[in-house]
């Protein structure tokens, strides 16, 4: 949940931070006064970042940061709470739904760096990537129900990282996990100390980004599309997309190139 206002929030082209790097586009929440909290003004800016990363050929992985003490806090609760009325808030978590699967359909792959506390639609954040590394410092949260507001939203998300029994307390309960309980359960891949975050990051980010982004797209598209398969079904529709793979360019690329001991120089065909 989020913090209690305080300073005047930042102007909407510094809300979310941009900066690309060799093929990785760093996306920074940027409202530490308030915990990150996700704002319909924030989640726009997230969003039109999201948008045009993924318009950039040149971008193959997404890392998304925070800065400041917290990594999201959730929703702003003084905004929701200033404009009352359904309407207004289904638009509110409408947009939120939109932005999370912005996420998951993203071309390229997404991973969360998360350096401190991530609650409610921050956790819902977290989960919505395709991967997660976390410091040690970081806990994770879904605790809408200690003031009457079920995570509902960020259950959908949850659910899909973890195990049901764990997605089950956390939403029951509202108690935050640690780090070391997040990796166990699968929400994120790997904690680090928090001085070695950075380097963490941006080294997995270099790995992704140095195969083709082709196929990394195709393949991020096959996998959450197998997923909600029955088994012949995933099996039949990825045979078929693995035909379509070898038809790549790069895919003759890679297979030559390990065959010839060399490094593959990928197109992006």
């Amino acid at each position: 949940m989020s913090a209690p206002g305080t300073a005047v929030s930042p102007s909407p082209d510094t809300l979310v931070l941009l900066d690309i790097d060799a093929g990785i586009a760093t996306l920074t929440l940027n409202r530490p006064q308030a915990r990150n909290a996700l704002s319909r003004e924030m989640m726009l800016t997230l969003q039109a970042r999201l948008d045009a990363v993924a318009a950039d050929p040149e971008v193959k992985v997404v890392v998304l940061a925070a800065a400041g003490p917290v990594f999201c806090a959730g929703h702003d609760l003084k905004e929701l709470r200033a404009a009352r009325g359904h309407d207004h808030h289904l638009a509110t978590f409408r947009q939120c739904a939109r932005l999370m699967t912005t996420i998951v359909k993203l071309r390229q792959p997404v991973i969360a760096k998360v350096h401190a506390m991530a609650t409610a639609a921050g956790c819902q954040l977290v989960a919505s990537c395709d991967l997660a590394v976390a410091a040690e410092t970081a806990s994770f949260a879904t605790p809408g129900v200690n003031i009457g507001l079920f995570c509902s939203t960020p259950g959908v998300a949850v659910s899909r990282a973890v195990p049901a029994k764990l997605a089950m307390e956390m939403l029951l309960t509202g108690d935050a996990i640690d780090a070391a309980t997040a990796a166990a359960a699968g929400l994120v891949n790997r904690v680090v100390p928090a001085a070695e975050l950075d380097a963490a990051v941006a080294g997995l980010a270099a790995r992704i980004a140095a195969r083709s982004p082709r196929v990394l797209t195709l393949g991020k598209e096959t996998f959450y599309r197998q997923r909600e398969m029955d088994l012949e079904d995933a099996y039949a529709y990825t045979a078929e997309v693995m035909a379509l793979n070898m038809g790549l360019h790069d895919a003759g690329e890679g297979i030559d190139a390990f065959l010839g001991k060399r490094p593959p120089s990928w197109q992006g065909r």
